[in-house]
């Protein structure tokens, strides 16, 4: 009868919810086996009895077993009910993992109201690790938008959302070394979290940007609004499908010597048809280009070289607005396309197609693709040399997208204020592709320079996601009023080092704890970032799921290695101008398929990276390498309340000298030197020269514009 009746539970589960068993059914024949899964809905316990290819015994907290509609479920499993805060409940656990029952357990202890992962307990972890059991991770898909999910807000409901379990290869958490149990324990949880994100991230869909977007419009509904730029009009996903649709055809039909794979230019701001852009022209496979218009006319020409550009899709309003007439007549070999000209091409064929086929058959619009196929091209900021274009598959984003959200829980009920530009990598990925494909709204503004301006909008709006450089969010912590940040719920730094002032001004004043993290262009960009889950002061937080990653040493330098990493979210390849559109793949000292960042990092023993410097950005003082960036660490230290910035010339005497810009006129060498003294920082980082500056020069990413400063070093000889 209990068998009959479990085989009609399963067959109404496929009918009404489709439920889908993805992975290798084998990896369940361990002898001491323990299955974790994810914990979405009420739904979860009943799904995986139904479905696993094994009978395990579910552990289940006692007061869900005080419930008798809750017996009445797990009548049809074997089940024991424990209290987690008695010290005697893992044990039950353990007996029966070294009996050979297999045992499933769920390690956030409770439903999610986030959508995302919770906190993850020690207990099961340490389970794991006493039995040396075999680690089973199953992925439930779709349970957290069903009408048995605990999520509130704007999170998509569904009687019957489709269900996708996902049986992800075996692990194990080896007893962790350490001097005390406790410390044993909290390691153990540490490796069982981990475990978790990787399986979120692990069981991710291999698809393009265009097929995640309209899986995201079928999740949460084309009339969710969500994009919001300078024309305060919300658009909902209806209208963003709109504006792809219709922009990628004029665009396509305006410029037919552009053909499948080849690239388009996009000069234009942050607002919402660029965007649109985005989705479009890659889902007709022409690979968008976004230009960075802060670059100058050196910097755009050899962007457009190396990328073969021969169109560029910009607008008449903003280029008259931000007076880029100049540098786009300097433009050799591109042809211009104007959004208002394009506005103008528009037939009753074409609203006749979009309003009678392509809205309702969005999928109908994409040319077949492959998640490895380019979908953008973006460019490096040229902060030490000439820019080079970087290739971004669909893989690329996608994956780095997953990463993020593996370890943090946006959700459709936050709302990002991005300032940063979409041609940024920073820009694209986190402040703009994650939010739209997740379901959260996101408010586009042009400029991240309009200091006043951006801590009011996110006051007015009711942001609750704010990214930003160092140097940005330092100008919008001094002009913002100490309530405007009142709803945020993350502020995430990245593109350059967070200095410890402004950590401090945020704190102080705000009550807001800036999670930094790190990345690169070419890695789509986050590589790592602190979280709420695992974040420690100084460091750039923990490596990010499905990241590989090498330290290799370098002469010279005693602590640390020049980072070389590995990765899904790695780039294809580069575009270099000397090579106009050759890709270049990705290989290093490490070997094939991996990227060397230039930067020298070290690695505690619980996976935080801190970042020592760039190997480019070491000086040779007297045989000495002496870092630039200790050397800015040391003038904040001595004047916490102005901008520094540290570079180098040559010197006859120590091969080279440090030369120190800083926009505090009263700093002087014997100050540094008190401080050094103060702080046992050597002598060589103290540097000989110092110049005073108005302001730092800054690219129009908000990095430091090393290549000027060194030129003005040279000068200052």
């Amino acid at each position: 009868m209990k068998n009959l009746l479990r085989l009609v539970l399963r067959r109404l589960a496929i009918l009404f919810f489709g439920v889908r068993v993805t992975g290798d059914a084998s990896v369940f024949s361990a002898s001491r086996l323990l299955i974790v899964a994810n914990h979405e809905s009420f739904l979860d316990g009943l799904l995986l009895g139904l479905f696993l290819p094994v009978n395990p015994v579910f552990v289940v907290h006692s007061y869900v077993a005080r419930s008798w509609y809750f017996r009445l479920i797990l009548s049809q499993v074997d089940y024991l009910a424990v209290d987690p805060t008695s010290p005697m409940a893992m044990k039950q656990v353990i007996r029966l993992i070294e009996s050979g029952r297999p045992v499933m357990i769920f390690p956030e202890g409770r439903i999610t109201v986030t959508g995302s992962l919770m906190k993850v307990y020690d207990g099961p972890a340490f389970v794991a690790a006493r039995t040396g059991a075999t680690i089973v991770p199953v992925r439930l898909d779709g349970t957290a938008r069903s009408m048995f999910a605990r999520v509130s807000g704007r999170a998509p409901r569904r009687w019957f959302p489709n269900i996708t379990i996902s049986i992800l290869p075996p692990t194990a958490i080896p007893m962790p070394q350490a001097p005390t149990p406790k410390l044993r324990r909290q390691k153990a949880g540490e490796a069982m979290r981990r475990i978790m994100q990787d399986m979120l991230f692990a069981s991710r869909p291999q698809q393009t940007l265009y097929s995640a977007l309209c899986d995201a419009i079928e999740i949460h509904g084309r009339g969710h609004r969500l994009v919001e730029d300078m024309k305060q009009i919300e658009y909902s996903y209806q209208d963003l499908l709109r504006m792809t649709l219709m922009l990628a055809r004029l665009v396509e039909r305006a410029a037919p010597e552009v053909g499948p794979d080849e690239r388009i230019g996009l000069l234009l701001p942050n607002l919402a048809p660029t965007l649109g852009l985005v989705f479009g022209l890659s889902a007709r496979r022409r690979v968008p280009a976004m230009l960075n218009y802060t670059a100058g006319s050196d910097g755009m020409q050899a962007a457009c070289t190396a990328a073969t550009l021969r169109v560029v899709v910009t607008s008449r309003a903003f280029v008259a607005q931000a007076k880029l007439e100049d540098r786009l007549a300097a433009l050799q070999g591109v042809r211009f396309i104007y959004l208002e000209d394009l506005r103008e091409t528009v037939t009753l064929a074409d609203r006749l197609w979009l309003l009678g086929w392509a809205l309702w058959f969005p999928r109908s619009f994409e040319l077949p693709a492959s998640p490895e196929d380019a979908a953008v091209v973006l460019f490096t900021s040229g902060s030490e040399g000439k820019p080079k274009g970087v290739v971004l598959p669909h893989r690329a984003l996608l994956a780095n997208i997953a990463q993020v959200r593996a370890v943090i829980d946006f959700s459709p009920n936050d709302k990002v204020l991005n300032a940063l530009p979409i041609f940024h990598s920073f820009g694209l990925t986190a402040g703009a592709l994650l939010p739209v494909l997740n379901g959260a709204s996101i408010f586009l503004y042009p400029s991240p320079l309009h200091y006043r301006i951006i801590p009011e909008l996110a006051y007015d709006r009711g942001c609750t996601v704010l990214f930003g450089t160092s140097s940005f969010l330092a100008n919008y912590g001094k002009f913002a009023h100490p309530y405007d940040f009142f709803r945020l719920r993350y502020v995430i730094a990245g593109a350059e080092k967070l200095a410890e002032p402004v950590r401090q001004l945020w704190f102080e004043k705000f009550g807001q704890r800036i999670f930094e993290g790190y990345g690169a262009t070419e890695t789509a960009p986050v590589l790592a970032v602190n979280t709420p889950m695992a974040c420690r002061s100084g460091s750039v937080g923990q490596f990010l799921p499905g990241i590989e990653h090498r330290l290799l040493p370098v002469p010279g330098i005693e602590h640390g290695g020049l980072l070389h990493v590995r990765g899904p979210n790695l780039m294809a390849g580069y575009l270099r101008p000397d090579a106009p559109g050759v890709l270049e793949t990705p290989t290093s000292a490490a070997g094939d398929g991996w990227y060397e960042t230039g930067d020298v990092v070290e690695l505690d023993e619980d996976g935080f990276v801190r970042i020592v410097g760039r190997v480019k950005r070491f000086a040779k003082v007297a045989g000495e390498m002496v870092s630039l960036e200790a050397v800015e660490k040391l003038a904040a230290a001595a004047s916490p309340e102005r901008s520094h910035a540290a570079s180098s010339q040559p010197d006859v005497q120590k091969g080279e000298a440090l030369v120190l810009f800083t926009t505090d006129p009263t700093l002087t060498r014997e100050t540094l030197q008190r401080k050094a003294r103060e702080l046992g920082v050597p002598e060589l980082a103290v540097p000989r020269r110092l110049v005073a500056l108005d302001a730092l020069p800054l690219l129009g990413t908000g990095k430091v514009d090393y290549v000027k400063l060194g030129q003005m070093a040279e000068t200052a000889r």
